[in-house]
């Protein structure tokens, strides 16, 4: 065990960066990690017992849920109610937020915003799956916490981060000083610290979307995968395309190799079709943190007001020199999907 760190470990020796938090946080962070273990477990195992394939229920999005889905909303609420550390828990998965009311959980001052298992549509084949989170502090002092105290900027996050659940289990979060990775030791049962401030690549070659819905993407989207396809050596194209299907995993890629992941707007999907609160803010946090950006094509994620818990936004995250690239192409061919009070000063001039 020489010069092994665990993720309990590294949270207790970083609990001093919020001496406000009086251990809270890091026990929360506790918690998560445990459930993501949990639902490890039963990923790893789908194939063999009655867990795969859909549930006869459908959630707020209009969406299938899959079997896993369902089980790994109920561990992570499961989880996050027993510590104790958390008064309200929004998910993907349900219609409203959950309170939490348990005896232990009265003075619980943070809000967990999750995606229990992100890329389901990959549970039946055997591909990569994910959980995203994000933490927040309530911003309410008295009485029961509410939805104003779940719709918080993303600037406003604590921490945030991912789980897959791939060839080897990877946690990656941050607590807004910096981003580190922990893989799962199978043998002793425990993330172990394996990517110690991570570091998201300047520039790469690595393109991410569903392509398959082209012809409904806006035009300067149209324009960014052309200039990605056409060669030219000395900025390194054509582009690879390379496409998972489960945010996490995708973006994770970008992480490690650099590149840019992209979810726009679409004709079926006008305001995008990933969620603010579950997906967006926590991936944009994490990859701000690593060095790279985040925008909706043309405004930073983490600056977007929520207005609702199950907001969709577009997103464009990834090395800096892919996004900017990026939005460039948005601000030229697609100027009317800019701030929404800029749209309506355009339709009304």
């Amino acid at each position: 065990m020489s010069g092994i760190k665990t993720l309990g470990q590294f949270i207790i020796e970083k609990q001093a960066d919020f001496p406000y938090a009086k251990g809270e946080l890091s026990r929360l962070l506790r918690d998560i990690g445990i459930a993501s273990k949990i639902v490890n477990r039963e990923v790893n195992k789908a194939g063999l017992v009655d867990i795969l394939g859909d549930a006869d229920t459908i959630n707020i999005q209009g969406e299938g849920q899959k079997k896993l889905d369902v089980y790994a909303n109920e561990q992570f609420i499961s989880a996050l109610t027993s510590g104790g550390e958390c008064c309200i828990v929004a998910s993907e998965e349900e219609d409203d937020f959950v309170r939490i009311e348990s005896p232990v959980s009265k003075n619980a001052r943070y809000i967990v915003c999750i995606d229990p298992l992100d890329g389901s549509s990959n549970i039946d084949i055997n591909v990569t799956v994910g959980t995203i989170f994000s933490i927040y502090r309530r911003k309410s002092t008295e009485g029961p916490a509410t939805l104003d105290d779940v719709l918080q900027k993303g600037t406003e996050q604590v921490a945030a981060g991912y789980v897959i659940y791939g060839s080897s289990t990877m946690m990656v979060y941050t607590t807004g000083k910096g981003v580190n990775g922990f893989t799962l030791d199978p043998s002793i049962g425990e993330f172990c610290l394996s990517h110690p401030n991570m570091k998201i690549p300047e520039d790469g070659v690595i393109y991410s979307i569903n392509e398959g819905n082209y012809v409904h993407f806006p035009e300067g989207v149209k324009k960014y995968i052309k200039y990605a396809q056409v060669e030219d050596k000395a900025t390194n194209r054509p582009y690879t395309s390379r496409y998972i299907g489960a945010m996490a995993a995708d973006i994770h890629r970008s992480l490690i190799k650099g590149g840019i992941y992209m979810y726009p707007t679409t004709s079926a999907s006008p305001k995008g079709k990933l969620r603010l609160l579950y997906e967006c803010n926590p991936m944009a946090f994490i990859i701000e943190q690593a060095g790279g950006i985040a925008s909706d094509g043309l405004n930073r994620i983490l600056d977007i007001e929520p207005t609702e818990l199950h907001q969709r936004v577009a997103i464009f995250v990834g090395s800096p020199k892919m996004v900017k690239k990026a939005e460039e192409f948005m601000a030229e061919f697609s100027p009317v999907e800019k701030l929404s009070e800029k749209t309506v000063e355009i339709k009304t001039a």
